[in-house]
């Protein structure tokens, strides 16, 4: 059976484990967790994918400001490598945005290949700036509503 649902607190380090094991050692060192640090995540936008009780794939966001405007990053995002290739990640996204919008937010941003994201309504963010060493072209945002991206530019700084 499978179930798609919320993050606990007991989920912790089994979601760990599947992002360690799903990117690079030394992940923690990427620009985006220095926005992460000292800031919880937005737990109703953290959720997690479990088949038959074993873990498949989890979603993280965390409340940012671009410019001064507050927008939500996406990630990280992991699918176990057994999992990839049956929609799980396109779940987990497609899922978050959705509540991301129940709950009032306007605009989401991540660090990502624009041809996979592209498809969830992502495309490159100009004039927003990411900590060192970001590539800008991988700098991509989706509006949740219409023109929440109109005229937000600037760094991108943790929403303590």
């Amino acid at each position: 059976m499978r179930e798609l649902r919320q993050e606990q607190p007991e989920d912790r380090w089994e979601v760990e484990a599947l992002y360690d094991l799903c990117f690079a050692p030394g992940r923690e060192a990427l620009s985006s967790y220095r926005l992460r640090e000292g800031v919880p995540p937005v737990a109703e936008l953290c959720l997690i994918e479990r088949q038959s009780g074993v873990l498949g794939g989890a979603i993280r966001h965390w409340p940012v400001r671009v410019g001064g405007v507050r927008a939500l990053l996406l990630g990280p995002i992991a699918v176990h490598p057994t999992r990839q290739g049956e929609g799980l990640g396109a779940d987990l996204i497609l899922t978050a945005l959705e509540r991301a919008s129940a709950l009032g937010w306007a605009r989401v941003l991540l660090v990502g290949d624009a041809p996979y994201y592209g498809r969830f309504g992502f495309a490159r963010l100009v004039g927003v700036e990411m900590p060192p060493p970001t590539n800008p072209a991988r700098v991509l945002g989706h509006a949740l509503r219409p023109g929440a991206w109109d005229g937000v530019a600037g760094a991108v700084a943790p929403d303590a």
